[in-house]
């Protein structure tokens, strides 16, 4: 499917969906917002697609909503849409939703800044991959708002509560050394090869079968937020998705005995 201010691209296994907008920073419009919901809803219910690498064209991450007037719309009066009108989420809480929600591992591959809904959409991945160039800055307390997009229920849980709180109170600017060493980022190579290395990892993980891939992630989001008990509990009834991939069972046995690597197929 094409999109107006997204590009989707599908290889080997991985979607690599890029926010388009370079002249605004990638800022999330009405349209972006759109086509990102649309993406991850058309990644999440394509088998060929295994991991989904999310970055940004241009200079630029996302530097969150757009606050920009749109002309084409400046005369027209809002008109809700029937999702505002079915729940308060809003826009943003429906983002930070798609994409926690979506069951195959993600990436957010951090090209440069990103900032407070776009930070958020960055926390929302499974894992961050940046370079030089990456900068974060929560930015909601300079607009007279609290956090919202998921920040601070994904913020915490990554940098823990106190430099959360630090992040979120002064706003200041967060370079990229600094995220790797407090956990923002989750590797940090150099920029020029960026979507390269970020397209590796992403490899790297298509060659495990598919199921259990995504019930991992399953697995790992439940026990964020449940006590011990609970976890294992899950984990062990998790334990039987992967199993009925029964091809995918007989491969990984089969590989192990031949001394090869293994092709899983998701069967």
């Amino acid at each position: 499917m094409a999109y107006d201010n997204l590009l989707f691209d599908v290889h080997e296994h991985v979607a690599t969906l890029t926010l388009n907008r370079p002249e605004k920073l990638n800022a999330l419009s009405v349209g972006l917002r759109d086509d990102l919901s649309a993406a991850l809803e058309e990644a999440q219910h394509d088998d060929v697609i295994r991991v989904v690498l999310l970055t940004g064209a241009g200079r630029g991450f996302c530097s969150g909503a757009d606050l920009t007037p749109d002309p084409a719309q400046a005369n027209q009066p809002h008109e809700p849409s029937q999702n505002d009108l079915l729940d308060d989420l809003g826009w943003v809480g429906r983002q930070a939703l798609a994409i926690y929600r979506i069951d195959k591992p993600t990436i957010a591959v951090m090209n440069g800044v990103a900032a407070g809904a776009g930070m958020s959409l960055s926390l929302g991945c499974d894992m961050r991959i940046g370079s030089e160039r990456t900068r974060f800055k929560t930015v909601f307390i300079e607009r007279n708002l609290s956090p919202d997009s998921g920040m601070s229920f994904f913020l915490p849980r990554i940098v823990g509560y106190s430099r959360a709180a630090d992040l979120i109170y002064t706003s200041r600017m967060v370079e990229a050394q600094e995220a790797l060493n407090i956990g923002l980022l989750d590797r940090l190579v150099d920029h020029e090869s960026l979507l390269d290395c970020a397209s590796e990892l992403a490899s790297q993980m298509t060659g495990w079968p598919p199921l259990a891939l995504r019930t991992s992630k399953r697995v790992l989001q439940h026990n964020n937020e449940v006590e011990l008990e609970d976890a294992i509990r899950f984990e062990l009834t998790s334990l039987a998705t992967p199993r009925k991939a029964i091809n995918d069972q007989r491969e990984s046995r089969l590989s192990f005995i031949e001394k090869r690597k293994p092709n899983f197929t998701g069967t």
